[in-house]
């Protein structure tokens, strides 16, 4: 369906690149900024922009096969994408009852039993996890049209997608491209990185989506892969290597310089002895987000730009791109970014709707088990590991609601970010 706001495009020809990060039911929010960008933002500009790298890690790399396979479409693919998570019920995506809970204990001691069928050949779609995934594993295949992902990147509307997920037997990150290029561009020294062109199918999208333990790793082809965010939560170093020269990302946690860590610490002390509150800690530290050194690095690189070009001219980076190029089939560049981020705790969010669930809707033993750590008032409610698992409208519509709220907030800076202006 074509564009109401005129061509899809963008006011220079540096390549742009959009970056998703992973985080699970939190990637709701994530939605409801593409909303505002593909039906808000055009209306500013005039114009639709276009994204020629995507790239995307978890939850994100779902996010990021849905927005090249829907390339083609009018400014209303952002609303089905909310539309998707509106609908979510947490007992159909995470069936859970209290007997599967009590069966975990076995499953674990079944391990060995896995292993000893695997050794004798009979290596299984999935390994083991806590959490039965099959509904919602399909209600992702049904919701991205795979064929148009294919057909948009042949036809250049998108030149490059990028899902990052982690290959359990080496713990590399291994980043499955599609792109319309020949062959992939030099890539980065770094051992633990590996990039791998394919065509992206949906194995792909859900083995980096499988945080590890709670959902089972996928097989794609011969090895496992688990959640892309034990390495890569944030995979803009893959946007740079494939040619991005403006990266807009979009992350799933609160700038942590912003926040008054001290006293969120003084405020948490007691809710140390919730296992659940534990776990999700842990579970923020597994997936640990590189993007603020990947940032930093990349700040200093333009920084060096700037200083060469002022102490030696305009030819400074012309000259040691001649040297680059020749050495490692790379030019240096500036790197121009802009970066959304949630304006609120994404875990108080979660553990602030659950306390005001009516007592009827607490449907599965997930969210029974949560409300035990946020039932104190004199407390604020926060649930981490809620936050990554509550895959229901009741959480993602209010996500979705404040990624549309941030995204507009930065209006000024996202116009100046797609028409060529200081980011």
């Amino acid at each position: 369906m074509a564009n109401p706001h005129s061509e899809t495009r963008r006011q220079d020809e540096t390549t742009c690149a959009l970056v998703f990060s992973g985080g699970g039911a939190r990637g709701a929010y994530e939605a409801g900024a593409v909303r505002y960008l593909v039906e808000e933002l055009p209306k500013r500009l005039g114009w639709t922009p276009r994204f020629d790298v995507v790239c995307g890690t978890s939850v994100g790399a779902i996010h990021a096969c849905y927005m090249a396979a829907t390339a083609h479409m009018d400014e209303s693919r952002g609303a089905k994408l909310v539309d998707f998570w509106a609908r979510m019920r947490l007992e159909e995506v995470l069936p859970l009852s209290p007997g599967d809970m009590l069966r975990w204990p076995g499953r674990l001691l079944g391990l060995r039993r896995l292993a000893e069928k695997m050794r004798k050949g009979n290596a299984p779609e999935r390994l083991y996890g806590l959490f039965d995934t099959r509904a919602l594993e399909q209600l992702v295949v049904e919701a991205i049209p795979w064929r148009s992902l294919h057909t948009n990147i042949q036809q250049g509307l998108v030149n490059s997608v990028c899902v990052s997920a982690t290959q359990l037997s080496t713990g590399r990150s291994v980043n499955f491209i599609e792109t319309n290029e020949k062959s992939l561009p030099p890539w980065t020294r770094d051992a633990t990185l590996l990039p791998k062109k394919t065509r992206l199918r949906p194995t792909h999208a859900l083995a980096s989506a499988a945080i590890p333990l709670l959902f089972p790793a996928v097989r794609v082809a011969r090895s496992y892969y688990a959640d892309g965010g034990l390495r890569l939560n944030t995979p803009l170093a893959p946007a740079l290597r494939l040619g991005a020269e403006r990266v807009l990302v979009i992350a799933l946690r609160q700038n942590m310089a912003a926040v008054q860590q001290k006293v969120l610490a003084t405020h948490r002390m007691w809710d140390y002895a919730s296992p659940a509150y534990l776990f999700g800690k842990v579970l923020n530290s597994i997936l640990l987000d590189h993007l603020e050194t990947d940032l930093a690095r990349m700040q200093v690189l333009n920084e060096i730009i700037d200083d060469g070009e002022t102490a030696w001219g305009k030819d400074f980076l012309p000259r040691v791109n001649d040297v680059a190029i020749a050495k490692r089939g790379q030019a240096f560049r500036r790197i121009h970014e802009i970066v959304l981020r949630p304006s609120e705790d994404l875990g108080q969010l979660a553990g602030s709707i659950l306390r005001n669930m009516p007592e009827e809707k607490q449907r599965s033993p997930l969210l029974k088990l949560a409300a035990r750590s946020v039932d104190d008032d004199e407390r604020p409610a926060e649930s981490d590991l809620l936050s990554y698992l509550l895959f229901d409208g009741e959480f993602s519509v209010s996500l979705a609601e404040l990624g549309f709220r941030d995204a507009q907030a930065c209006e000024e800076q996202l116009c100046e970010f797609f028409t060529g202006g200081p980011s």
